[in-house]
């Protein structure tokens, strides 16, 4: 961390008013200072969010700025009063109005809520373990919170190339699922095929024929990473008795402009979502998967790494949606 010996200084990038990845300023800050039932966080590593592209162009509502975004981070512990956890405990933080409703992980270090840090112990690299958190919680509650998933299983993920959609494809194969995956670049076939997946499907916004043509009857559970563009489409490739969940918002759209459940939600399929938010995965299950990764069980797709100074090419390159894979933010090691 960057440290000014005299005034106890951090790098942080501040964003003033909503707008494009130049309005993410880098500034020095006083290296704030936790209160009861508060964690001083030495931050190591932390990924990008479309959640956060999101409350940078102001879809947020309720957020305040200037504002430090950043909903999560990996890093270790620097100052606890509670006592409970020593200096230099690794933890991972995430959500909890995290970058929103206090200021989050684009900085050197951040003040931040006990009830959102989960210990860990492990060997991996930070830029690795910086790309878990979010990802990790997201994926596994949509699969196995809101889908409910079991081997014999059909599932269909639709934003196979995001970093959400890539691990869900390797856990429901972990799982003992049949996987369709969905690109809007063919190019992107054999990678998704590499990761996993069956089956592949390109996807122009409609592929309900397409997924019939594979799976006549439909699709037990449908995992919809894209968002309100393509429930509709989605919801028409479950199967009587099948699940949709609508966990990501990679097409930027919050809502529906008119809504009507009898014409979009088939018989018998049920939709439902998840938001870590509101259901938080515990800290053994975080621990597993990190053994499952360090144990060679589970491949993380880093799309790129930088460092906290390039957040703007950063957010820059997550507007592109070219990173095949999770963007990683990892700050100086020293």
């Amino acid at each position: 961390m960057h440290v000014n010996p005299k005034t106890m200084t951090m790098k942080a990038a501040v964003i003033y008013q909503p707008g494009g990845p130049q309005q993410l300023l880098l500034q020095e800050r006083a290296v704030p200072k936790p209160g009861e039932g508060q964690v001083l966080v030495k931050i190591k590593a932390f990924g990008l969010n479309r959640s956060e592209l999101m409350t940078r162009k102001g879809f947020s509502p309720g957020v305040i700025f200037p504002r430090i975004l950043g909903i999560e981070c990996v890093g270790e512990v620097a100052d606890d009063p509670s006592g409970q956890w020593s200096s230099g405990q690794k933890v991972a933080a995430f959500m909890g109005g995290m970058g929103r409703d206090f200021d989050g992980s684009y900085a050197e270090s951040a003040v931040l809520p006990k009830t959102i840090l989960e210990p860990f112990s492990s060997s991996l690299p930070w830029d690795i373990l910086g790309a878990l958190p979010e990802m990790f919680q997201t994926t596994y509650g949509s699969l196995y919170k809101a889908l409910q998933i079991k081997s014999g299983e059909v599932i269909l993920v639709r934003g196979g190339t995001s970093s959400i959609g890539l691990l869900a494809i390797q856990l429901a194969k972990v799982a003992g699922l049949t996987v369709l995956a969905t690109t809007r670049n063919p190019e992107k076939e054999q990678f998704l095929k590499d990761k996993g997946a069956d089956f592949v499907v390109i996807d122009n916004t409609r592929i309900r024929e397409s997924v019939r043509y594979i799976f006549p009857d439909g699709i037990n559970k449908v995992l919809d990473l894209v968002g309100t563009s393509t429930l509709a489409d989605s919801l028409q490739c479950a199967a009587p008795g099948g699940i949709v969940c609508m966990t990501g918002m990679l097409s930027e759209t919050w809502s529906f402009k008119d809504f009507a459940p009898m014409d979009y939600i088939p018989s018998t399929v049920s939709l439902t979502t998840y938001n870590t938010g509101e259901i938080r995965i515990g800290a053994a299950e975080f621990q597993s998967f990190i053994y499952d990764i360090e144990g060679g069980n589970i491949q993380i797709s880093i799309g790129s790494t930088f460092a906290l100074e390039e957040i703007v090419t950063a957010h820059q390159l997550m507007d592109s949606n070219r990173a095949s894979g999770k963007i990683v933010i990892v700050n100086d090691q020293n």
